[in-house]
């Protein structure tokens, strides 16, 4: 199953950077959107979480709102 995963994230965010880590050791490409660059990615980011929240990470049609780590 091949789907498009994107994480939208924000610098300087210790959990984005450990989610896209995360997502590259698992040989899993993504598409980053930065919400504090791209203002229609911070209103989709917050649709899609409920909150002013990162990362966000959408694979298919799940949607997780934050990193724990594996």
């Amino acid at each position: 199953m091949n789907e498009t995963v994107t994480i939208y994230t924000k610098p300087g965010c210790p959990y984005c950077a450990a989610a896209k880590e995360d997502l590259g050791g698992r040989g899993i490409s993504f598409i980053e959107r930065d919400v504090t660059a791209d203002p229609a990615a911070r209103e989709e980011a917050i649709r899609l979480a409920g909150e002013a929240r990162v990362p966000v990470i959408v694979e298919g049609e799940r949607v997780t709102v934050g990193f724990k780590g594996s």
